[in-house]
């Protein structure tokens, strides 16, 4: 496992600890409240006195004393009644950003064991247009993707699909009142198959709230479309033929926008792999007689004593037979523990989802399928319009996602006009610029919120050049790579060993060594949002270290190769960072 700066400290902290006869694990290291007096603070000597009933000052002395002779501090002092505020030296911390220069993961914390992972993220319905309500999920699962590959791990991550159940019978039976002559609804049909689709994006998108609404109000309607889902389920030839189509057709859309979005998945799996696991699932919780039958349908109780709230049970079948959301995702768990026999599997799912996930989790642990502390529903809040409610068109619609995407492409532009940005650039160029400058407003805004508030969408705030966002970020890296590229030009020598001589490269190094931590906590908690503060403190750290200091024109020669090699490192932090969220970085703006 590679040691974060505050583990090492924390190493060294808790050795004096030991030492003076205490529990060394409260030698731990984090940064300081008070920046201003100094980097990182130990608080150890308070609980130390409480367990040992001892004055935490005077524990606090003893401890500090053992410390000043240390070669990694420039100064050890206590404060209030009992911190110990720790200052590192320049040697020390110089001594870090050359080993940090020279790793493949610019500082990055990784695991010491991998584990396989599946993450679940995605989860949009065939034949229906992708909206602004699958954003959060894609946009989280993917930098989680990222960030646990990152660390080590070996990570699958599926789409899951919604192509299965009534929705399909529902759109093959409003297909076949409009187009009866289709050789599909022949029960003998058996090939030839089309080499086209007979369907196209467009005739889903407009079938599919149809069918629903007509089922809505008409019984018959709904008796029909029930009865074409059981023999689509049971397999009627024509029906899975056309089925088939349905999925192709509205893949290729979602393919498309996941791509623009730079979101991409190993596995495109849907809730119809999982039903032939179905029948194995129901023997096996039927063997271990966790099943029961209750008004008709087969359930599974997953309430348990001293539950705060009531746990309503899981149903398997419904009275007629038929499965529900709870069904397949329970056979999904076994389908994945046959494919890879993975360790965890992790839930990108909207937080209002969170009963749903805890009964099937439940059900899993209570049946042997998989452990429930390894089960992880990843809850999100809302993306919300300034009214405070989800976000909507004008009209009061939702937006679909390929509106959405195409509207922040044509602010990007705007945008970089305005800022006299990719001036001359041919058209492929600038189209590819406003695309990452776009996609970047977007990301950054939703994922440097943690994961499960609520956030407001506001396009003009989340594409501005300046303050905390993704535009802000990209022009920043792109401003290091310039800097690079006129120092390469003007001759201004190799990058060489750091050393530091101003406040602006010690806080510079500071931002650069707090890495490890920020991608430890983002893996840890599940939250991307520590990698955006980073990479944020990190770009503002160089601002401030750009304008105080001489890099390429910088008289000293040793100064200059320093400053060299610290802007080369914090580009390919910062660039590093940004992947992990899933922002892609232009060459130039």
């Amino acid at each position: 496992m590679t040691l974060t700066l505050t583990d090492e400290l924390s190493a060294i902290v808790g050795a004096a600890f030991a030492k003076a006869g205490l529990d060394p694990a409260l030698g731990r290291v984090r940064p300081s409240d008070r920046p201003d007096l100094a980097p990182f603070q130990c608080n150890g000597p308070l609980a130390a006195a409480k367990a040992a009933k001892k004055n935490p000052r005077a524990l606090a002395e003893t401890v500090a004393g053992g410390l000043k002779a240390h070669p990694a501090f420039e100064s050890v002092a206590v404060a209030g009644p009992g911190f110990i505020n720790l200052t590192l030296r320049d040697a020390f911390l110089a001594e870090k950003l050359d080993a940090l220069a020279g790793d493949s993961g610019c500082g990055g914390w990784r695991k010491d064991e991998a584990e396989t992972i599946v993450i679940d993220y995605g989860g949009p319905n065939v034949a229906k247009p992708l909206h602004v309500g699958h954003l959060r999920s894609a946009i989280i699962g993917e930098s989680l993707k990222r960030l646990f590959r990152f660390a080590g791990d070996a990570v699958y991550a599926d789409v899951h699909l919604g192509d299965w159940g009534l929705p399909m019978g529902q759109l093959i039976a409003e297909l076949r009142r409009e187009r009866p002559d289709l050789p599909f609804f022949d029960p003998a049909f058996d090939g030839p198959y089309p080499e086209k689709p007979v369907v196209a994006l467009e005739d889903l998108e407009r079938l599919y709230p149809q069918a629903s609404a007509a089922c809505k109000a008409d019984p018959a309607r709904a008796e029909e479309a029930r009865q074409a889902t059981a023999e689509l389920q049971a397999g009627r030839a024509g029906y899975r033929a056309l089925w088939r189509q349905f999925v192709e057709v509205s893949r290729a859309a979602i393919e498309r926008e996941y791509a623009d979005l730079g979101v991409s998945f190993d596995w495109w799996k849907g809730e119809s792999d999982a039903d032939p696991f179905i029948p194995e699932l129901a023997q096996m919780l039927r063997a271990q007689g966790l099943t029961e039958i209750s008004d008709g349908a087969e359930i599974i109780r997953v309430a348990r004593e001293g539950d705060a709230r009531e746990v309503p049970p899981l149903i398997l079948f419904k009275s007629d037979g038929s499965v529900l959301y709870g069904t397949t995702d329970l056979a999904t768990i076994l389908e994945r523990k046959r494919a890879v026999d993975p360790a965890r599997i992790l839930y990108v799912v909207d937080q209002r989802q969170a009963l749903h996930f805890e009964q099937v989790f439940r059900a899993a642990d209570r049946a042997g399928l998989f452990p429930l502390d390894r089960l992880e529903h990843l809850g999100f809040g809302t993306m919300n319009g300034k009214d405070g409610r989800p976000f909507k068109t004008r009209e009061g619609g939702v937006l679909k996602l390929r509106d959405l995407i195409d509207m922040v492409d044509a602010r990007a532009r705007e945008r970089l006009a305005e800022g006299g940005l990719a001036e001359g650039y041919p058209e492929e160029e600038v189209a590819d610029i406003a695309r990452k400058v776009g996609v970047a407003a977007l990301k950054f805004a939703d994922l440097s919120s943690p994961r499960t508030t609520d956030y407001v969408f506001d396009l003009d705030r989340f594409m501005a050049f300046e303050g905390r966002t993704g535009p802000y970020l990209l022009y920043a890296s792109v401003r290091i790579r310039s800097v690079l590229r006129k120092a390469a030009e003007r001759g201004a020598g190799a990058p060489g060993p750091i050393r530091i001589v101003a406040p602006e490269e010690r806080d510079l190094a500071l931002a650069l060594l707090a890495f490890g931590d920020a991608t430890r906590l983002a893996f840890e908690k599940r939250m991307p949002h520590f990698l955006c503060e980073h990479a944020f403190g990190l770009a503002q750290a160089f601002s401030k270290f750009y304008a105080a200091c001489r890099i390429a024109d910088e008289s000293d020669a040793a100064t200059r190769a320093s400053r060299l090699s610290l802007a080369a490192a914090v580009g390919r932090q910062l660039d590093r960072a940004l992947d992990l969220l899933g922002i892609a970085v232009p060459e130039r703006m």
